[in-house]
């Protein structure tokens, strides 16, 4: 029984336990009571969960213009990092291909961007970055308020090429 995987799972039978009397890798630090709420908000593709707030297009561009387009390209179509607006060189595929639902870009944008400083965005600069980047997918007008009362009426194009696990479970899992 020297097999690769015999010599693994051997390995993990005298790590694990010593890690666990150890107190683990020693990494990270527990949440405080008062940090959990901003680790551990979502949005549902419906809207439940998004916060107060708006934005447009307009307000959005000079927001996208700092803080996005050194990565995904001064007009969202030149990249290097996944072009926000399609198509594009790197996608011949509908605008959008990447989100079945507006509130699901919104979700993304407000845990992850910027990538240098996730998480500091204000809930009004998410929604005008969001109205930013649909607008430029011909999704909404450049002037049109995107906010929590609206975003998830917003249609993406490509929707119809997921599978939607919301309407498969009966009853909403929230």
């Amino acid at each position: 029984m020297s097999t690769p995987r015999a010599i693994f799972l051997a390995s993990l039978l005298t790590v694990v336990p010593v890690a666990a009397l150890a107190g683990g890798p020693g990494l990270g630090q527990p949440l405080s009571e008062e940090e959990i709420p901003f680790y551990a908000r979502y949005v549902m593709p419906d809207g439940a969960g998004l916060p107060p707030g708006r934005g447009t297009a307009i307000e959005g561009r000079p927001i996208y213009e700092e803080q996005c387009g050194l990565c995904h390209g001064e007009t969202g179509i030149e990249g290097p990092i996944m072009p926000p607006v399609g198509p594009n060189a790197a996608y011949d595929k509908p605008a959008g291909r990447h989100w079945p639902y507006a509130t699901t870009l919104f979700d993304y944008i407000r845990r992850a961007m910027p990538f240098h400083a996730p998480k500091s965005l204000s809930d009004d600069e998410v929604y005008a970055l969001t109205a930013f980047i649909l607008y430029r997918n011909d999704l909404v007008a450049e002037d049109e308020v995107v906010s929590d009362k609206t975003l998830a009426s917003v249609v993406m194009p490509n929707r119809e090429n997921f599978i939607d696990l919301w309407a498969t479970q009966g009853d909403k899992p929230y």
